[in-house]
């Protein structure tokens, strides 16, 4: 087990003896701001179902070539990273300001040690932005009235949903706040999101009993979902090429990266 790192500044809303999404991801990145619980719960969900490492490091991957195809490419200068979860290195304003000194970017996550990292960690280049909004998905009005502060929403806003909408356990109620959420940016904005699958050609129906034992032990609840029910995410909008695909394929630096059985896509308002 690694070395864990409590924050100094824990809430009462800090629940230690319960592994927690933030803490466990974290974990199987190789990170130390994780508890005791968090590693247990890790090293299970692992044994049962191996490929998570994979899954953790191709989603974090796929997080840098979807900033920097956005910055370098795209000309984006605004970024709503919404599930931020621990901070690591080549975080979202550090991809995006390597790019685009000027660039804006706001984090938005609901839990504490995320939040005690993010004060500390999360600075900005002195020519652009970066705050840290304490909200939850579920309510995106706060997220965007909370944003606007720092986002021009009369300009372009990439919109970051990466590995969240699955801790949303009705698909209806995840369309809606993805709908919710792009209704408030302009044409030329974009949605870069990322999710798990238990499709079997990508080696996903291994992870249905890792799953079942995460719902049984950790918080917040997990859920997977087909090709289909994460495509529909994207009404209304354009996909990038390659469209929907594993999140370890989406425009990959080199080579012809392991599929893992987690989608992830990048695609434009028109």
């Amino acid at each position: 087990m690694s070395e864990s790192h409590a924050p100094s500044d824990a809430s009462p809303r800090l629940n230690t003896g319960v592994a927690h999404n933030a803490r466990v991801w974290n974990y199987w990145v190789g990170g130390k701001d994780n508890y005791e619980v968090d590693q247990e719960v890790g090293e299970h969900v692992a044994g049962m179902f191996p490929v998570i490492r994979e899954v953790a490091l191709a989603d974090r991957e796929f997080l840098g070539r979807a900033v920097r195809f956005l910055a370098a490419e795209r000309g984006v200068r605004q970024f709503l990273d919404i599930g931020t979860g621990l901070p690591t290195v080549d975080n979202t304003h550090e991809t995006a300001q390597r790019i685009a000194p000027e660039a804006r970017i706001v984090y938005v996550d609901n839990d504490p040690i995320v939040l005690a990292h993010a004060r500390t960690l999360l600075t900005s280049t002195p020519q652009g932005a970066t705050a840290y909004i304490d909200a939850d998905v579920h309510d995106p009005e706060r997220i965007v009235e909370r944003a606007a502060a720092t986002l021009d929403f009369d300009r372009p806003v990439a919109v970051m949903m990466l590995g969240i909408l699955n801790f949303v356990l009705d698909t209806g109620t995840a369309r809606d706040i993805v709908r919710r959420i792009m209704a408030a940016v302009p044409s030329g904005s974009f949605l870069a999101l990322t999710h798990p699958t238990l499709d079997a050609d990508l080696g996903g129906e291994g992870n249905v009993a890792a799953m079942a034992f995460w719902n049984e032990n950790a918080v917040p609840p997990i859920t997977a979902r087909p090709r289909e029910e994460i495509a529909s995410f994207f009404a209304g909008l354009e996909l990038v090429e390659p469209g929907l695909v594993p999140c370890s394929q989406w425009r990959p630096d080199g080579g012809t990266p392991a599929v893992v059985p987690q989608f992830g896509a990048v695609a434009v308002k028109p």
